[in-house]
């Protein structure tokens, strides 16, 4: 054939021999897809794209910021919010129960006020309806018992504090009711010997039984000086005397209670209104007038078993006597 005439060269190009996915050899020309390892893998491909996305973000983030920034928009800050027993604290003395709140906690008490071992209902309200005007206040009970989370509960904000003469009831009410503040305290008094302790007061009021002086290093017999120290520096707003017992003539009866409550009442602070429960039994109501005084004797009480006292300290006290015009002195004041 005379097209084929003549020498020929024939050029066979050799392929690439590469080793593939799980050792299938690939043959390939130069320069097509398959002699390029970098797209020869699946997984490398991904990993340039996640590289890709890596190094983006932060860019797009960093031109929105400027962006933002040069149109005048803030951008959000995170806020933190504390709860616990420093945001507590912080909060003492800005405020006390809602009226909603407290009229509620008011009105079950006082609903459980016909059972033995609770407060009578008048004598509830009669002593809430002082915490709703002075609280959150500091409030010193005298006494434990069925209305101890209540007095807490409306003194919320304030500073509550509890006496007993029972160590293992404070105890047990301190594990019932995480945060309250109780101690116990000796009492060297009985009932019985309420006519003598009166009388050895009376001779004393000038020098031991004096109505003003820190009870911490008073000699009196009827003063309360075993209390955590810091106690006797506290301006206290309000004092309620429900405590110790004095049912029978072997109780510790309120005698030390009602002229330690007074005798801080006037050491401490500008006016204290103190509460003495069971007021119409007689040390009660007896001590209440020597100690306290019929002129300070509020005109709201409500209630015969609830003596109110008004009690001015400061420099408005007297230190000469508890009473401006003896223990018979009579009078009322208004409860601000």
């Amino acid at each position: 054939m005379k097209g084929m005439a003549g020498p020929k060269l024939l050029v066979v190009h050799p392929a690439s021999k590469k080793l593939g996915y799980n050792g299938v050899v690939l043959l390939s020309a130069p320069g097509t897809a398959a002699s390029m390892p970098f797209l020869g893998s699946g997984r490398c491909m991904w990993l340039v794209v996640f590289l890709a996305l890596v190094t983006c973000v932060p860019l797009l983030t960093v031109f929105s910021m400027a962006r933002a920034s040069s149109a005048g928009v803030v951008p959000p800050q995170r806020v933190t919010f504390t709860v616990g027993a420093a945001a507590s604290a912080s909060a003492a003395g800005e405020g006390g129960l809602p009226g909603y709140v407290f009229d509620a906690l008011v009105h079950y008490a006082a609903a459980a006020g016909n059972s033995t071992a609770s407060m009578p209902e008048e004598d509830v309200r009669a002593i809430a309806s002082v915490l709703r005007r002075r609280a959150p206040c500091r409030l010193l009970v005298f006494g434990l018992g069925a209305e101890t989370p209540l007095w807490r509960a409306l003194n919320h904000g304030g500073r509550t504090v509890f006496l007993d003469e029972n160590p293992y009831y404070v105890a047990h009410l301190e594990s019932a009711h995480p945060g309250l503040e109780a101690y116990d305290v000796a009492y060297a008094t009985t009932v019985r010997e309420f006519p003598n302790l009166l009388d050895a007061a009376r001779a004393s009021q000038a020098a031991d039984c004096r109505p003003v002086q820190n009870l911490l290093f008073s000699d009196c017999h009827l003063a309360i000086n075993d209390l955590p120290n810091q106690l006797y520096d506290v301006s206290w707003d309000v004092i309620l005397v429900d405590g110790p017992s004095g049912f029978t003539e072997g109780s510790p009866g309120r005698i030390a209670a009602i002229f330690s409550a007074a005798v801080m009442a006037r050491t401490k602070g500008a006016e204290t209104e103190v509460l003495v429960h069971d007021y119409e039994r007689e040390v009660e109501s007896a001590c209440a007038r020597e100690f306290l005084c019929q002129e300070n004797l509020a005109e709201t009480t409500t209630t015969p078993s609830l003596g109110h006292f008004l009690v001015r300290g400061g420099d408005a006290a007297n230190r000469d006597a508890f009473c401006g015009g003896g223990a018979a002195a009579t009078g009322t004041k208004k409860a601000n």
